[in-house]
């Protein structure tokens, strides 16, 4: 941050402050914040999102749908290349694509589907990319996408048609379960460093409120529900 930028941030602050009446460095005030941080509380958690494991993966794949998503749900892990090169058939798109180096991906019987893979973080003439979502949340059919080598985040963004594959377990009812989910796996305070949240193909409406597909990142999003490992 520039010299600049400092100061008109301290200014900011310093304005909040004085309009709350507080300095900023009140022992109580700061050991709330701790406190709540150590804690992690939750927030509401909708009936929607109170539902058994198979209406769950209804209402994510509902949600996804709603939002532009092309949603298949395949038996086990071992269908998913040949469910990705239908897919890919069905767009008229040339059955090649890159990943990261996910050992769930990696290990997939990708003989059989006569699909090309790179592996990598997406380059310019990248066309398709896949990446496997950590967790999905049913309230909102959003999948997390966490970063790394093992799942690029430029796969997320870069190429214009998107495949993500999650297995049906790692569905959760609500936004706050997934997030308690990854506090488990990775510690608390040691999340990656990004946590990219995606819930359709990129759009926009700020031109003339007209939708456009791809305004942002991929036109297309594909996601494939492996119901089983």
């Amino acid at each position: 941050m520039t010299a600049s930028g400092s100061d008109g941030r301290a200014k900011i602050m310093a304005a909040v402050r004085s309009a709350l009446l507080v300095r900023g460095d009140e022992p109580g005030r700061r050991g709330q914040v701790r406190a709540r941080l150590e804690r992690t509380p939750s927030g509401l958690i909708p009936a929607r999102a109170r539902k058994p494991k198979a209406e769950l993966i209804t209402a994510f794949q509902a949600m996804l749908e709603v939002q532009g998503t092309v949603v298949r749900q395949v038996a086990g892990v071992q269908e998913l290349p040949l469910a990705i090169a239908q897919h890919l058939s069905e767009l008229n798109l040339p059955a090649r694509l890159r990943h990261g180096g996910d050992p769930l991906l990696r290990g997939l019987p990708w003989e059989n589907s006569l699909i090309e893979r790179e592996e990598g973080p997406a380059q310019a003439a990248d066309a398709v990319s896949l990446s496997r979502a950590v967790a999905g949340a049913a309230e909102t059919g959003t999948l997390f996408l966490t970063s790394g080598t093992e799942n690029p985040s430029t796969l997320n963004f870069l190429p214009e048609t998107h495949c993500v594959v999650i297995l049906a377990e790692s569905i959760f009812g609500s936004l706050e379960e997934v997030w308690g989910s990854l506090r488990q796996v990775h510690g608390r305070g040691k999340l990656p460093r990004t946590v990219n949240l995606v819930s359709g193909p990129s759009c926009s409406a700020d031109i003339e409120q007209t939708i456009i597909r791809g305004a942002h990142g991929p036109r297309r999003l594909a996601v494939f529900v492996a119901m089983s490992r």
